[in-house]
């Protein structure tokens, strides 16, 4: 195909590696054994390599000490603790399939995944927030409380043995997850060297549900091959070594923490640190501050509300080089305040999907400035990218279409769903994701906006990230979200939903005199609202349907 098309290939002389989870695990202990692998301040964790391999490793022999199987489904429904972290590789090395269970679902999410996955067990928090799980599982399944821990029988979620509670309270019917080391003998360590031979980097690992805004959640599949090379190749690009030290605030029932965090973090022998159970930007300057932090990831609203603390600059981020930003599209303007007031000179963009495992595109610390504020960076090693039309066919370089991708962290499917798996990957396995994208002369991509985010006014077609991108360039905006509304006359109107930065004040006229004659007429927000905050998923994405159904609501009443 011509040089000129929107294909490309990460070409590599850096094979793919061959690990399982657990075998990347291992190689990692053994290579790093007393150096800093797991610090958990609020816990009290300050593991080293060797000390976090005698967790998982009696944990992984407890787990089969329980009768839990190779090939069968561990659910894991808990906020960042160290539990998670030992649960993670505990699971692979005992051939277990973790099932990631988001911390924010309630009854009818998480009986959907746990009967999608047939999970045999299920490890859980006692509770978050004001979610108390114990209660939220006794409601869900009556017979819990008098059954048998460790050997339930229950009407539903019949294929459900084991239910583990985190913590110190004893709950009838859980077996606590402090208990599980003391239950193995001989025979389970040694079945878990065994399984060291016998399992494949093919075989499945992880199941995580994709957040549609429409329809039940797909429970997208990754193997060892997924995630081990996507997160060995992410950790390259940031240049990673064991003298790093890594901030995961994201969480980790998102492929951001542990594929992009921990694994990552083993994939090169850096140590993992956590701030607190969920996303708290406070501890999360603190803990960087006090463990001498060189590596901060985070979704874009993380990174703002870390930057707009009242003691910001009290704290010492001299330490800080690297890290990730990604999660949701990242504005240019954030962009370089935390290149100039985090001191993360080397933070890099990165871009993928969940059903690929997820990274695609990242950039590089090489890259210039430019590079690492305007686009996604160039296509990861072993990668295929192509940009394609309504048609399907490849667009010449710079013109946009939707992205797809191929090779191997592309999931081998839906978990036991053929029929979703089959419209998600064609035939010669290219995945779509969704987002309209462009691809430069050098390889460079952009991520224009998402196919169902963009809006059609009287006949033009307008990605809102074009418009939000410019906003931010307002000295009193801090966030600025674009969405459609319906609009008798041209289908749909522009609508801006706006934070301002804080002690600042504007009106809608003041926005809009701002836009003209910098931006196209149409591109111009019809609506304004001033929002103190967004709503959002717990991965900290902006639920734009849920502003579009207030809007409509609004506007109706009106």
């Amino acid at each position: 195909m011509p040089a000129s098309t929107s294909y490309v290939h990460g070409a590599c002389a850096i094979p793919l590696l061959a690990h399982t989870v657990g075998s990347c695990f291992d190689a990692a202990a053994e290579r790093f054994s007393d150096r800093d692998a797991l610090i958990v301040p609020y816990q009290g964790v300050h593991w080293s390599w060797r000390q976090l391999k005698e967790q998982v490793d009696s944990y992984a022999a407890g787990f089969l000490a329980l009768g839990l199987e190779p090939g069968q489904r561990l659910g894991i429904w808990a906020p960042n603790e160290w539990e998670w972290v030992v649960t993670q590789f505990a699971s692979a090395k005992a051939g277990l399939i973790l099932v990631n269970i988001n911390p924010a679902y309630r009854l009818s999410e998480l009986e959907y995944a746990l009967e999608r996955t047939s999970c045999s067990g299920l490890i859980t928090a006692p509770s978050l927030k004001t979610s108390n799980y114990i209660e939220m599982l006794y409601e869900l399944l009556p017979d819990l409380s008098s059954s048998m821990a460790g050997d339930l029988k229950l009407q539903k979620c019949p294929e459900l043995r084991v239910v583990i509670s985190l913590g110190d309270e004893k709950n009838s019917g859980f077996i606590n997850f402090a208990d599980i080391p003391d239950l193995m003998q001989p025979e389970h360590k040694e079945r878990v060297e065994e399984l060291t031979g016998i399992l494949q980097f093919d075989d499945p690992i992880n199941i995580q549900f994709t957040s549609g805004t429409t329809g039940a959640p797909k429970a997208a599949t990754l193997t060892h091959h997924n995630i081990v090379n996507n997160a060995y190749f992410v950790g390259l690009q940031m240049k990673l070594t064991a003298e790093d030290r890594m901030c995961i605030p994201v969480p980790m029932y998102h492929c951001f923490g542990m594929v992009l965090g921990t694994l990552c973090c083993v994939a090169h022998g850096s140590a993992m640190v956590f701030a607190s159970p969920g996303f708290d930007a406070h501890e999360v300057l603190k803990v960087l501050q006090d463990e001498r932090c060189s590596v901060l990831h985070g979704v874009p609203t993380m990174f703002i509300a870390e930057l707009d603390q009242a003691d910001f600059s009290d704290y010492d981020l001299s330490t800080l080089r690297t890290g990730i930003m990604a999660g949701a599209p990242c504005p240019v303007e954030l962009m370089k305040r935390v290149i100039s007031e985090m001191n993360l000179t080397d933070i890099t963009i990165a871009y993928g999907m969940t059903e690929t495992g997820p990274v695609s595109f990242q950039t590089s610390i090489d890259d210039s400035e430019e590079r690492r504020v305007n686009t996604v960076g160039r296509v990861l090693p072993h990668v295929e990218i192509k940009i394609v039309d309504n048609d399907g066919r490849v667009v010449p370089r710079g013109q946009t279409g939707e992205l797809l991708t191929r090779g191997y962290c592309v999931m081998p499917e839906y978990w036991s769903d053929p029929e979703k798996t089959a419209k998600a990957i064609d035939k010669a396995r290219w995945i779509a994701s969704g987002d309209i994208a462009r691809i430069d002369e050098e390889g460079y991509c952009q991520i224009v906006g998402r196919i169902k985010d963009m809006l059609i006014r009287g006949g033009e077609n307008i990605f809102p990230r074009e418009i939000e991108e410019f906003l931010y360039q307002h000295p009193k905006v801090e966030q600025a979200e674009v969405i459609g509304v319906p609009d008798k006359k041209y289908g749909e109107q522009v609508c801006a939903w706006i934070k301002l930065r804080e002690g600042e004040a504007a009106r809608e006229d003041e926005i809009k005199q701002f836009c003209k004659g910098k931006i196209a007429h149409f591109k111009i927000p019809y609506y304004i609202k001033f929002v103190d905050e967004f709503p959002m998923t717990v991965t900290g994405k902006v639920q734009k349907y849920v502003m579009r159904d207030k809007m409509i609501r609004e506007l109706g009443s009106q």
